[in-house]
């Protein structure tokens, strides 16, 4: 070796041994031999890991790693005592006047009594109101930029869009949704809706699974467990459009995650609060409500609804909204105002798309108002009024009896001259006045000539 080449190394050596005695002085001013001890304990420490991870060092005693582990542990084991029989450090005498102070302070103070349970709950709630009116007024100001959008939707021209659609469509479906405003978020737990992923159809595989091998294409499953686990697969996102290939394992299974296109939160807000258990897992596993995205973007959905997210693939989006009515319809989930515009925005530009899944709405019966092509049938004639009896004919009054004829006066006639002074010639029989002698031939009238 020539003597260049052992020049540095030898300067090296004692700047090391320069630096290292300044420290262990340093130690023992401020803590004396503990304190000195702490010190060379570190140096020692330091130099012995750095010979370990190099195999050796520039010095000749510590040739080996061996040597190294040596020097390390005995620097560990000077800290430690060195540490442990440093002395206390004594507080100065303003220290120990303003500790005092403090004492006399919190025993001058009265102790606040404990909160209780009510009032902690209490306290509770508060928070959770104040929470959710901050995230409600954070979907707000998200709502109202999409729907500051060019060609969104007012609340009347929604309904006329709606009213207007075709019956079977995703469109006129909306008009079964109740309008309602989002619910607090206070209470909301994912294992509300079931513990993770539930094989919900008995076939074997979770959810998760399921829907992996659903939507992947060109997928493989994990030996041993009957097409069950994905291993690897390729998604064509709806989300973004991208292709984006998938494998299971850490750090890359959350490039393709599963999404409740209603997200759970979402539900909860609007209406899933009054569910049972059996409902809210069945809704967090139904295969309707979920789909294989972009992981990224599923995250950045987050909860949101109509309203404040939309797929940036465009193309997309009407699907994804006749999918989210469909959701909703099947398990009587409201829709806020705003969302309601945004979906009847969206379902405007294809009219024609369906609900999926089979979902078929219950419309409300709604009173037409245009005109009926078909004239009404002419009202049948109303029937003559039946006319009135006519009134029973008084009965004729009885004549009045002719008056009795006033009897004649009494006639004596001497002879028929007599009779016939009188005109009363001929007289009969019966006559007054009559004489049987005025017959004188016997035939009942008398004085004829």
């Amino acid at each position: 070796m020539s003597a260049e080449s052992t020049a540095g190394p030898r300067r090296s050596t004692l700047v090391v041994v320069a630096l290292s005695l300044f420290l262990v002085v340093a130690g023992a001013a401020s803590g004396g031999v503990p304190g000195a001890l702490v010190m060379a304990g570190l140096i020692a420490l330091a130099v012995g890991a750095v010979a370990a991870v190099r195999g050796r060092a520039r010095w000749a005693f510590i040739a080996t790693r061996q040597v190294a582990g040596g020097v390390a542990a005995a620097g560990l084991v000077a800290v430690l005592v060195g540490g442990a029989t440093m002395p206390a450090t004594q507080p100065s005498s303003s220290a120990t006047e303003a500790a005092g102070q403090d004492e006399d302070t919190e025993q001058a103070q009265v102790e606040p009594a404990a909160l209780s349970a009510e009032e902690l709950e209490a306290a509770a709630a508060a928070a959770d109101a104040a929470l959710a009116e901050q995230e409600t007024a954070e979907a707000a100001v998200e709502a109202d930029r999409i729907a500051n959008a060019a060609g969104m939707l007012n609340e009347s021209s929604a309904e006329a869009v709606v009213g207007t659609a075709a019956p079977t469509s995703a469109l006129a479906a909306l008009a079964a949704l109740e309008v309602k405003g989002r619910a607090p978020r206070t209470g909301y737990d994912r294992d509300l809706f079931g513990s993770g992923w539930v094989d919900t159809d008995r076939n074997g595989c979770d959810t998760r699974n399921d829907v992996l091998a659903r939507d992947l294409t060109g997928e493989a499953f994990k030996p041993g467990t009957r097409n069950c686990v994905v291993l690897t697969g390729t998604l064509a996102d709806p989300y973004s459009g991208r292709t984006i290939d998938f494998v299971r394992g850490q750090g890359t299974s959350d490039d393709v995650q599963v999404d409740h296109v209603v997200a759970l939160s979402d539900a909860w807000q609007k209406g899933a609060q009054g569910w049972g258990g059996t409902t809210r897992t069945a809704f967090a596993n139904d295969p309707l409500n979920l789909l294989a995205v972009d992981g990224p973007l599923n995250m950045q959905k987050g909860d949101g609804d109509a309203a404040t997210w939309l797929p940036p693939a465009r193309g997309y989006r009407c699907a994804y909204v006749a999918r989210q009515v469909a959701v909703k319809v099947r398990y009587d989930v409201w829709v806020t105002q705003a969302e309601k515009n945004t979906m009847a925005t969206v379902l405007s530009s294809c009219p024609d798309e369906q609900l999926p899944g089979g979902v078929v709405a219950e419309l409300p019966v709604q009173r037409s108002t245009a005109p009926d092509p078909t004239p009404a049938p002419a009202p049948a004639p109303k029937p003559a009024p039946a006319p009135k009896p006519a009134p029973a004919p008084a009965p004729a009054p009885a004549p009045a009896p002719a008056p009795a004829p006033a009897p004649a006066p009494s006639a004596s006639y001497a002879n028929c001259s007599e009779v016939k002074a009188a005109g009363a010639a001929p007289i009969r029989e019966g006559d007054p006045g009559w004489q049987p002698k005025f017959d004188r031939d016997n035939d009942g009238v008398g004085c004829e000539s």
